[in-house]
Order: structure tokens, then C-alpha cells, then sequence
């Protein structure tokens, strides 16, 4: 009787492509107003000086300069320090 044995439970999920998440531009790096900072899901990194959240808690810059990430009573935020 022939037959293929089951590959594991790993074979029966379709493979899905990452969401690209994570830290794009990072501190001391300069960066221009509208430009991604921070993709990510929930608000794990909070927008600080010259920065604004998106609807998807999507850091971006409102100004132009270098970015800074500081941490503040354990919550993480990211500044825009303008030249």
C-alpha cells in the first residue's frame, strides 16, 4: 500500500510572509518629517519630543533632526532633537 507519511503539523499551516515590524531608523541616525521611526503592534515604544503615534502605533517624525530613545519610570520613548 503506498503512502506518504505526515510531515508534522508544521506542513499543514500556509506559509505567511513577516509584517516587516521592528525598529527602522535607530538612535543618532538623522532622519526628515513623515519618516518611519518604529513599526510595531501596540504601543511597546511610546512618541516623544517632535514625534506623533500612527493609527497602526507606528512612530514617525513631525520634524526633522536625529533620533533619540530614552527610557523614563520603565516606558520606552522616542524623541526627534532638532539641529
Amino acid at each position: 500500500m503506498a503512502h506518504v507519511k505526515s510531515g508534522g503539523a508544521t506542513r499543514q499551516h500556509a506559509q505567511r510572509p513577516g509584517k516587516r515590524l521592528g525598529v527602522k531608523i535607530f538612535g543618532g541616525e538623522e532622519i526628515k518629517t513623515g519618516q518611519i521611526i518604529v513599526r510595531q503592534r501596540g504601543a511597546a515604544v511610546h512618541p516623544g519630543v517632535n514625534t506623533s503615534k500612527g493609527r497602526d502605533f507606528t512612530v514617525y517624525a513631525t520634524a526633522p533632526g536625529n533620533v533619540k530613545f530614552r527610557k523614563l519610570n520603565g516606558v520606552k520613548y522616542v524623541d526627534v532633537i532638532k539641529k
